[in-house]
């Protein structure tokens, strides 16, 4: 049994995490979930009540049988490392206010894994993705909609969360778009007229009074438009342009990002324009324009 002071603690540090990053909610359920599984196998691994006292004392013998274990139940290796680091920024902080040594915790090192890349589509991809997906619907309100949907994630680059997000207050969009992502950070986003173009179609044909405080996009019900239609929809278009698997809505977004790199576009900007706290993750986009320069030059050169 896990004591209650060593919960309180995580609760603490969940709040920590919540007051200094500025986490979400999903990022910390996940961050918890990671936590407390740790600590039930190590309750159940040294046979007892686990407390503030035990917990201080684990050793790298009790991470080695974790990690084992959880790699034995088929956790992969990049789940396994985040869950590490989870662990890990939990351990530093409770070491830092317990006063105990987190070295066997904190020297464990991670499974290493190979990063996914972005799965962006071809420019006519995208365009095409675009004008068949209004052909899906049966109402033309409908189409507008999804095909306006689906233009805000290409067009300003964003997640499909941000842009159902979007309430009548916002309409017609302004040149500038100010967006709360992750974390409730925001960023500024411009909006091109090819976008706002197809808002304003969509908000022509919408049947619902599109009040300031209510959704921008609504279902055929005139409630929220939930994520789930927007992925069936594009599901249905990439079947019917045969694209593959991956060809969903973020890919839009990875699109937005690898097309203006590809254009020109300074990683510094793109950064803010996606809203990533770290460059690094922006940089992925370089290795996905470098890997698409290769395979057009193994095509192309002479002597491939």
């Amino acid at each position: 049994m896990i004591s209650a002071a060593l919960t309180d603690m995580l609760a603490k540090w969940l709040d920590h995490q919540r007051a200094l990053s500025g986490a979400a909610d999903n990022t910390l359920k996940a961050y918890q979930a990671d936590v407390m599984g740790f600590l039930a196998f190590m309750t159940h691994h040294h046979g007892g009540g686990l407390g503030l006292e035990p917990i201080a004392a684990i050793s790298t013998r009790d991470m080695r049988s974790w990690m084992a274990h959880e790699r034995g139940r088929g956790v992969g290796a990049r789940s396994l490392a985040r869950s590490l680091s989870a662990v890990k920024s939990f351990y530093r902080w409770l070491s830092e206010r317990e006063d105990f040594e987190p070295t066997a915790v904190l020297s464990t090192r991670s499974p290493k894994f190979q990063k996914k890349l972005p799965r962006p589509l071809a420019e006519d991809a995208a365009a095409a993705m675009i004008d068949t997906v209004e052909l899906q619907a049966r109402a033309s309100w409908i189409a507008a909609r999804d095909g306006a949907v689906i233009t805000l994630l290409y067009g300003c680059g964003l997640r499909i969360s941000e842009a159902l997000s979007l309430t009548g207050a916002d309409v017609p969009l302004p040149p500038v778009l100010r967006i709360k992502g992750k974390g409730d950070k925001e960023r500024i986003v411009p909006v091109i007229d090819v976008t706002r173009e197809a808002v304003d179609a969509y908000v022509a044909q919408c049947p619902y009074p599109l009040e300031p405080l209510a959704p921008l996009f609504r279902a055929v019900r005139g409630g929220p438009l939930a994520p789930r239609a927007i992925q069936k929809v594009m599901a249905q278009t990439r079947m019917q342009l045969g694209l593959p698997a991956t060809a969903t809505p973020h890919a839009m977004r990875h699109s937005f990002a690898t097309h203006l790199l590809s254009a020109g576009g300074d990683l510094r900007t793109i950064q803010e324009l996606l809203g990533h706290a770290s460059l690094s993750t922006t940089q992925a986009y370089t290795a996905v324009d470098s890997a698409r320069l290769m395979e057009v030059y193994d095509k192309a050169h002479p002597k491939a």
